[in-house]
């Protein structure tokens, strides 16, 4: 049998009702104990660093989670995080850059009903976790959701009630967990062997565009943040209106030696700033890159990891338009 460490954070499944609606309160081992089927699986050891809702959860507790793992690596075999779903998909993209090339899996689960619940998807998603976490052809960084294996920087929460939460955003999905077997779309050869990173650099800003919003929001920006990503509109863009302030603002922070990603809140597709001319005109100043079809999510984690390495535009601009963990589509 594998052995198989379970990093347990909290979240909805391992929620009870309080006066105060619902918190985690459940332990990692009390969580293994509604799940007995585990023990025909593999064997399990359980750590749980906090106890917290996901939307608590941030760029420290991702360092903290991906430490664990390296403390351990050579120990087990796999490893199943049980996490909350609202910023799972965070967490995934954020282990991918700090975990690359892992020959082991290493796989994040929740559920959108406690384990607590009679009626509850938290049994079949640890189920799937850890049949995915035990698979001899697993690695590297994985949702596993309502049997559906997603690779952590193409995942994306488009749900928030239904078992089918997550969607691998324009990627196949890699597997499906069927009748207790891994039937694999996608196939890799395994690395051999994982580069652990340390460091992150927090100070990201996420604007998104609605019409007539004032390009004035670059000064603040430029005095508290190092990168900026630009959700825009359609294939992207920044608008003129009757003047050109946006560019101005634009080329004021990326003189100051900051960064710029621009990408779209459509949620499927990607950018494509050469389209237009409103788009067309951002690719030629320097310092601003396109996200194209990466997520959100694998956008903020992969720009914390980059600027915590490189200030250099160029090695900047390198490291983004390297395909990292599926990331980016060539």
């Amino acid at each position: 049998m594998k052995n198989i460490l379970m990093i347990a954070t909290g979240g909805t499944i391992a929620s009870k009702v309080s006066t105060d609606g619902l918190t985690p309160q459940i332990t990692a081992d009390e969580l293994l104990s509604f799940v007995p089927e585990l023990n025909s699986i593999c064997k399990v050891t359980t750590v749980q660093p906090f106890l917290k809702d996901s939307t608590n959860v941030y760029h420290k507790h991702w360092q903290e989670i991906a430490s664990i793992i390296e403390v351990n690596f050579d120990l087990y075999d796999g490893f199943v995080i049980t996490h909350g779903t609202d910023t799972m998909a965070y967490t995934a993209a954020a282990l991918s850059y700090l975990i690359q090339l892992s020959p082991k899996p290493i796989v994040l689960t929740g559920s959108q009903k406690s384990a607590y619940l009679r009626d509850t998807d938290a049994r079949n998603n640890l189920i799937g976790a850890f049949t995915f976490a035990t698979d001899d052809k697993a690695h590297g960084v994985h949702i596993v959701f309502d049997d559906k294996v997603i690779a952590g920087t193409r995942a994306k929460k488009t749900r928030t009630r239904s078992y089918n939460a997550f969607s691998s955003i324009d990627y196949p999905e890699i597997a499906v967990i069927r009748d207790g077997k891994v039937i694999y779309y996608i196939k890799d050869e395994k690395p051999l062997k994982a580069k652990f990173y340390h460091k992150l650099n927090p100070n990201i800003f996420v604007i998104k565009m609605i019409p007539g919003m004032s390009p004035e929001i670059f000064k603040y920006l430029k005095k508290h943040y190092d990168g900026v990503i630009i959700e825009s509109f359609g294939s992207g863009g920044l608008p003129m209106y009757e003047d050109d302030l946006f560019i101005d603002r634009l080329k004021e922070f990326t003189t100051a030696g900051k960064t710029v990603v621009i990408g779209t809140q459509v949620e499927r597709e990607g950018s494509a700033l050469d389209t237009y001319e409103v788009g067309r005109r951002l690719s030629e100043i320097d310092g601003v890159l396109e996200e194209r079809s990466m997520t959100l999510e694998a956008t903020v984690a992969k720009l914390m990891w980059i600027l915590a390495r490189e200030d250099n535009k160029e090695n900047i601009e390198k490291r983004f338009l390297t395909p990292i963990g599926k990331d980016i589509i060539q």
